[in-house]
């Protein structure tokens, strides 16, 4: 379980195809100091395993659903710098929202508005996810915690500060580029729950 208050941004510096897996090779950020294996670390909101580790790099799998989910690649994938955030420890402060790091679908960059120290961003998500998302609700793009400022019936909107354009790789985004989106949990659930109970009517 994550928060998706990112704590910092690494480059994927090897990627390769192994067998029904793409192994990938991140830059191991020097904060990261308590890793152990099996570590679950949000890589642009994906959870995943740590497999191995040195002092200058971390390496991971991704899986079948992970790359249906995502449209990544071996070689789509080489050299992004990726958000990075460990999980959450008990008695953590969440500054963010509850994200559990299974990336729900690719969302679309549309439109950026880059002010002096600050973005608008507008991503275009699939129409089948609007219930989940209203505005002033919770969404985690590429595993970052932000509020949905403005919403229609496919796209939503949210408001970048100078913090979240320094920490995480959202200002490096430009029109037509992919987004990793995940709906709020705790909508699904609601969404979820007033629709088992309609069906029981």
């Amino acid at each position: 379980m994550f928060s998706g208050i990112v704590e910092t941004t690494a480059q994927i510096v090897d990627s390769r195809e192994v067998r029904d897996v793409v192994q990938i090779h991140i830059a191991r950020p020097s904060t990261f100091d308590d890793l152990k294996i099996g570590d679950s670390i949000a890589v642009n909101g994906i959870c995943l395993t740590l497999e191995k580790f040195d002092s200058s790099q971390m390496q991971f799998a991704l899986g079948q659903e992970t790359l249906r989910v995502t449209g990544w690649s071996a070689s789509s994938v080489l050299n992004r710098a990726v958000n990075l955030e460990r999980s959450l420890r008990l008695q953590d402060r969440i500054h963010g929202h509850l994200v559990t790091g299974h990336v729900d679908a690719k969302g679309k960059v549309v439109e950026v508005e880059r002010f002096e120290q600050t973005q608008i961003m507008r991503i275009e998500f699939p129409k089948n996810f609007a219930p989940f998302i209203w505005s002033k609700g919770s969404v985690a793009l590429n595993g970052v915690s932000l509020t949905i400022n403005q919403v229609d019936a496919s796209t939503l909107t949210v408001g970048l500060i100078p913090e979240t354009l320094k920490r995480t790789n959202l200002g490096e985004l430009k029109v037509g580029d992919s987004i990793n989106l995940e709906i709020d949990n705790m909508a699904r659930g609601l969404v979820n729950f007033a629709r088992v109970q309609q069906e029981s009517l």
